[in-house]
């Protein structure tokens, strides 16, 4: 039997498709380098390893890109400025998520949104979709030294909820949240709706993740029923 206190969740393919917003503003950003627009598939792919790395890989469409010193302060400004303007407008709740949490809730467990996204956009997304008041805390990537894959921010939401590892699951949808939780000690729980920068979810089943399901709503229930 599970023993559980806590459910950790990330945010972008977790908890709401934000693909489409992210891709308008890196569009828009590529717009301002004379560059044209990447497909949104193609920049839900570079989604997972916070702004920066967003904005290196989509100027330069390669998943391990970097764009020059020089180019990457004036890209990043660009990038956030375009990114408050649309956060929000055309990302969605994944069906199912409100009555997972709340489920979650029920079950007696404290709930963290844990994500690499900066607190700025986070707080305004997370209360704009009605989610906020459905979560204990929030740990955002630039609240720590490291973000995800590191077990920073796990370690620090757990910290947060006056709860240890061994007592907690995490919910995402990548290879760094598996990294993450599996280097912070507790369980993962893996869903399909996400981005995992453009590989299959399948891919990580194995060592370090206990269940992969469809959605949020399934990995509330396996863990309801992992705990009974």
């Amino acid at each position: 039997m599970l023993r559980l206190r806590a459910v950790l969740i990330d945010l972008d393919g977790t908890l709401m498709d934000t693909a489409p917003d992210l891709a308008e503003a890196a569009n828009r950003m590529r717009a301002d380098f004379g560059l044209p627009p990447l497909p949104p598939e193609r920049v839900a792919q570079y989604v997972g390893k916070g702004a920066d790395a967003l904005v290196h890989r989509s100027l330069t469409d390669q998943i391990d890109g970097q764009v020059a010193p020089e180019q990457f302060g004036p890209a990043r400004t660009a990038f956030l400025l375009h990114y408050h303007a649309v956060n929000g407008e055309a990302s969605v709740v994944f069906d199912g998520v409100p009555q997972a949490l709340i489920g979650l809730r029920q079950r007696g467990w404290h709930l963290a949104c844990v994500t690499n996204k900066p607190r700025e956009f986070t707080l305004p997304l997370l209360q704009r979709a009605g989610l906020a008041p459905l979560l204990d805390a929030v740990v955002c990537g630039d609240e720590v030294e490291h973000k995800k894959p590191h077990p920073e921010i796990v370690l620090r939401a757990c910290s947060l909820l006056g709860v240890a590892p061994g007592e907690t699951a995490l919910i995402g949808d990548s290879v760094n949240d598996v990294l993450a939780g599996r280097a912070a000690g507790v369980r993962v729980v893996l869903v399909e709706s996400g981005y995992n920068e453009g590989e299959p979810v399948a891919s990580l089943a194995g060592e370090g993740v206990d269940a992969i399901v469809p959605g949020l709503l399934d990995a509330a229930r396996w863990l309801d029923q992992a705990a009974s």
